[in-house]
């Protein structure tokens, strides 16, 4: 047997030279021709693999709907629009909650204690309104209103009526207290503190205009200390034999000007609070109320345009009221039978 041994080289070709062991005579093996690379064989197809792009897809579905649901969750977040379920606990109040300090609200909470009065003189009758300030059937309301009152009778909001007498008047502040008979448990009003309204508050009104037992309107405080002359009592009709329709606007003084007819003779000053909140003829005597509900001032005088008279006057969004700061320094006076 003959060995070989490889020379250690390849020729030009790439071939690999191989010698014999020993120099014997047998010719040298055939040169190695490397032959062309098998492929692979195929891979066995399996039905597993054809379902793969389909679970591979559903797969994608379901991280784009987590994905999408996190952004419409994210959306909605920013919007407010989130599912009821997911929504945050929010503490607040609402107005169906509580209607505190809204005119609605005042209006639910005051209008049980203002009255409309009825005064026969003999004069005529006249209508106005007032402001319960105790249990027991205590009204604080205008002198004007009662002034040489024979009778007077006063209906609540409920309807119920009683009669009245007068307790005090007080012709210089243009105030008067009377007391219902047989009264008691009834809604008194809440008196505020005038002193700290200021220009640009909020107020309602309440009152019995044109006989509208209970009409609320509402405004703002227009201004402050207003210098308002009204007629202290009736005396100048009642000497002429005049009737005062019901329906007319109280005379009254401001600026040098008289508006809504003569103040007589027998006049009083006092400072008032101006406001727009809408007062007409039967609201004398009624109630200005800040947004608390607490009374602020007794609505004593409005201005009508000097062509209108009677039935025609009506509101332009200025009125006046007493301070209730001067309605409670007055009260004892009042109620000691001051005027009487």
């Amino acid at each position: 047997m003959t060995d070989y041994y490889r020379s250690g080289g390849d020729d030009a070709q790439g071939r690999t030279q191989w010698q014999q062991y020993g120099g014997g005579g047998f010719p040298a093996p055939p040169p190695y021709e490397p032959g062309p690379v098998p492929s692979p064989a195929p891979a066995p197809v399996h039905r597993a693999r054809a379902k793969r792009p389909v679970a591979l897809m559903a797969a994608v579905a379901i991280a784009a709907a987590l994905i999408g649901g996190g952004v419409s969750a994210l959306v909605g977040e920013y919007y407010g629009d989130r599912p009821a379920g997911s929504r945050t606990s929010v503490t607040g109040t609402t107005v169906a909650q509580s209607s505190k300090g809204t005119v609605a609200g005042v209006a639910e909470a005051v209008s049980p204690s203002i009255v409309e009065i009825n005064a026969t003189s003999p004069s005529g009758k006249s209508t106005g309104s007032g402001v319960i300030i105790t249990k027991d059937g205590e009204i604080i309301t205008n002198n004007h209103v009662i002034a040489g009152a024979s009778s007077i009778t006063v209906r609540l909001s409920s309807g119920k009526t009683y009669d009245a007498e007068t307790v005090g008047t007080d012709a210089d502040k243009d105030l008067a207290l009377i007391k219902l008979n047989g009264a008691k448990g009834l809604p008194a009003a809440t008196l505020g503190d005038s002193g700290k309204v200021r220009v640009g508050d909020e107020v309602v009104a309440i009152g019995s205009p044109e006989g509208l037992t209970g009409t609320v309107t509402s405004g703002i405080v227009s201004a402050l200390d207003r210098d308002v002359t009204v007629a202290k009592d009736q005396e100048k009709d009642q000497r002429q034999g005049q009737q005062q329709d019901p329906r007319d606007g109280w005379p009254f003084e401001f600026g040098g000007q008289q508006f809504n007819g003569d103040t007589g003779d027998s006049t009083t000053t006092y400072k008032a609070i101006q406001t727009d909140a809408s007062l007409n003829p039967g609201n004398s005597g009624g109630a200005l109320i800040n947004m608390n509900g607490e009374i602020i001032g007794i609505n004593s005088a409005m201005y009508s345009p000097s062509s209108a008279t009677g039935s025609t006057a009506g509101s332009v969004g200025l009125g006046f009221a007493i301070p209730v700061d001067t309605v409670k320094a007055d009260l004892d006076s009042l109620r000691s039978g001051s005027g009487a």
